[in-house]
């Protein structure tokens, strides 16, 4: 597909400790009967409360915005707090309506894409919380994937994507998560979604990172997918980080880009990309305008650091973040070592 490689792999690097006071919710435990599929989940309810309060806080970004209904990104707050440690378990409650505080136990082996309904709150138990084989769909074309948050949680050897926000899901927050290994794309946003953050994330062993837009030809993406992708690793992998296809503005702020062989930023069929604050080290291509196939989109670039890089290109303006929310930038030589540091998963009190 448009020239990409399929997934390699490199040795990954160590994570440091670094506690990050960002996201999430409480909510009260509850029991629940109505399923058998919930056998495990039951038996850890009375003891998530704890769990969930500790992984609080709120992101930055376009998820805090007050859009379509929905102020900010709250996900399964007020729902019942559960824990799932088996596939069954996983895919009935993140299908379920209402909201719910989801604690994902342990290595859960799964098939296929998960669908996830509104209002919910996923969130990995300490360090070892993964989803493997499979990955989560935010929404399907009948049942919305709105207001759902993605926390402290290791994706990998997904037979599609590992997450994949679809089908006009919009205010979601992912943070603190591992992802790698996987067959398609790790982190796809397109079909119309729309004020999303991506953040403090790790990228490694795989080829193809974060689409965002579905196709050329899927024109119903101009004036959706606004996205805010800040202090993600994107560690040696090859591209799309992001690719982006007509969505403006797109806010790529203070992120780590390492040894990404074929480009780091690719703005492409009109699409408008502010590339702020980032560290780019031995990436031959930081910034492209345009793609392959793909008509040329405008990106503005400012206050970055190329270390053993090449030359950026961009073109054109772009719609500024701060029409949207407030934030500030880290200075780009901080960033190696904040972010190195502080992405991935056992960075936050899950």
């Amino acid at each position: 597909m448009n020239g990409e490689h399929r997934p390699r792999t490199r040795p990954a690097i160590a994570a440091l400790l670094l506690v990050a006071a960002l996201a999430v919710v409480g909510g009260a435990a509850r029991a629940d009967t109505s399923s058998p599929a919930t056998a495990t989940a039951r038996t850890g309810a009375a003891t998530g409360n704890g769990l969930a309060a500790a992984c609080t806080g709120t992101p930055t970004g376009f998820a805090t915005v007050n859009a379509l209904g929905q102020n900010g990104t709250t996900g399964g707050t007020g729902g019942p707090v559960i824990t799932v440690t088996t596939a069954a378990a996983l895919k009935d409650y993140v299908g379920r309506a209402g909201p719910y505080v989801i604690q994902v136990s342990g290595r859960i082996q799964v098939s296929g894409m998960l669908t996830v309904v509104a209002n919910k709150s996923i969130l990995g138990v300490g360090t070892t919380a993964e989803i493997t084989g499979g990955g989560l769909q935010l929404g399907s074309t009948t049942r919305p994937g709105n207001n759902v948050i993605i926390r402290n949680i290791r994706f990998t050897g997904a037979g599609d994507d590992s997450i994949s926000v679809t089908n006009k899901a919009h205010h979601v927050w992912i943070d603190h998560n591992d992802l790698s290994d996987g067959y398609d794309g790790l982190l796809d946003i397109k079909r119309e979604s729309d004020f999303v953050t991506v953040s403090w994330n790790h990228f490694h062993h795989h080829s193809k990172a974060a689409l965002l837009g579905h196709s050329d030809s899927y024109t119903a993406d101009i004036g959706k997918l606004r996205v805010t992708y800040h202090h993600n690793f994107f560690d040696g992998t090859d591209q799309r980080h992001p690719r982006v296809r007509f969505a403006d503005p797109v806010h790529v702020l203070n992120n780590y880009y390492r040894d990404n062989a074929l480009y780091g930023v690719a703005s492409t069929e009109n699409a408008g990309v502010l590339v702020e604050g980032n560290y780019f080290e031995n990436v031959a291509h930081p910034i492209y305008v345009g793609y392959d196939k793909s008509g040329p989109g405008r990106v503005v670039e400012r206050n970055n650091r190329y270390v053993g890089s090449g030359t950026p290109q961009t073109a054109g303006t772009v719609v500024e973040p701060r029409t949207y929310y407030a934030y500030t930038v880290d200075d780009p030589g901080t960033v190696p070592a904040t972010v190195s540091a502080g992405a991935g998963v056992g960075k936050i009190g899950c």
